[in-house]
């Protein structure tokens, strides 16, 4: 048994057999083009695994101290030895015994006596099939890396025709100034410790947090269907005005749908649809478009309602001034149970001072 030096450049070939004179027979047969580790057990072989990585393994199959089923067994249980091939020489002639081997995961079997020539070149062919599969492998690698950098760019355009969208629907509405960013920033929060305390397990889990929070922009784009004279109204809306704002819920879900009919099963526009539609619900059924009660209300339009309705108290309107944060907690805090899921109030108490230190997202 020799090792390979650091510097031969032939591909690395074990051979494992406890019959000394096979050993030298394909140490003859092979070392021209072949760095050859000549093993005379499977113990020996496990032990040099861990230092050497050969393209393939040459392995009897009649061994005294392991047969060689027994030892292919621990090589394919073992991460970093499960993908090297395994050739099995064997004076073994019964099909049942070819089978076993091929079905614990060897690639051939070659007959000993073996002839040496024939085992060069099953040798040179098993190589050559594994080296193209590697040039496979390694094209779907990059394949995938370049498919994960074009999904990225399309996501972050993506991103910015949200934020162009939602920017349009603001720009119409000289009120509410960077209301979409803020409530962006705030439901981030809360959807963040809703997943952190476990909180409505069953509907929260599987969320995907960046299409949520890129979705929630989209919560007010019915608002680009209503009328300017209201939407930009210096004062407080009469009723029938205040019932024509209303409508954005509808517009807001008619366009979305719009948008879904050209899409198939959309999770983006799903979460888009649930925000615009559900969040001026009220936990008491006094809400609209569709006046829903308690946990028929989904749980993404709750905890957008509790965003949306904190930065309106905490911004100025033509008919009132903003309201401090301890006097806006204080407010959601008593609309508990009536305006508000009162499980998400408890927590929305829990991270207001979180929301009221929030960071002004980067420029």
């Amino acid at each position: 048994m020799s090792a390979p030096t650091s510097n031969d450049s032939r591909k690395l070939i074990m051979m494992v057999d406890d019959n000394l004179a096979n050993l030298a027979t394909a140490q003859s047969a092979l070392s021209d083009d072949y760095a050859l580790l000549t093993v005379p057990s499977p113990g020996k072989m496990l032990e040099l695994l861990e230092r050497h990585t050969p393209k393939l393994i040459l392995l009897d199959v009649d061994m005294p101290e392991m047969s060689g089923f027994e030892a292919i067994k621990l090589l394919k249980n073992r991460a970093k030895t499960r993908d090297i091939p395994v050739i099995f020489l064997t004076a073994l002639s019964h099909a049942e015994n070819e089978i076993e081997g091929l079905s614990l995961g060897a690639i051939d079997y070659v007959a000993k006596p073996f002839s040496p020539p024939l085992l060069k070149k099953r040798i040179e062919m098993h190589l050559l099939v594994e080296s193209q599969r590697q040039e496979l492998r390694n094209y779907n690698d990059n394949l995938m890396k370049m498919v994960e950098a074009k999904t990225k760019t399309v996501l972050k355009l993506q991103n910015k025709l949200l934020t162009a969208m939602a920017e349009l629907v603001e720009g119409r509405d000289s009120i509410t100034g960077s209301h979409i960013e803020r409530t962006r920033r705030t439901l981030g929060i809360l959807l963040a410790r809703v997943l952190e305390e476990g909180l409505y397990q069953e509907e929260a889990s599987g969320w995907d947090m960046e299409l949520l929070l890129q979705s929630s922009q989209l919560h007010d784009v019915g608002k680009i269907a209503i009328n300017d004279v209201i939407l930009k109204k210096p004062g407080k809306l009469t009723e029938d005005e205040a019932e024509e704002m209303k409508k954005h819920v509808a517009y807001g879900i008619g366009f979305i749908e719009r948008l879904e009919d050209e899409e198939d099963d959309s999770l983006f526009l799903r979460y888009a649809e649930t925000f615009a539609g559900y969040h001026h619900e009220n936990w008491d059924g006094s809400g609209y478009p569709r006046g829903l009660k308690g946990e028929a209300i989904p749980l993404l339009g709750r905890l957008m309602a509790l965003a949306d309705v904190y930065d309106a108290l905490t911004s100025d309107r033509p008919y009132k001034k903003a309201f401090s944060h301890s006097t806006s907690v204080a407010i959601i805090r008593e609309g508990s149970g009536t305006h508000f899921d009162p499980a998400l109030v408890s927590l929305f108490e829990r991270v207001a001072d979180e929301i009221a230190n929030q960071a002004e997202p980067p420029q």
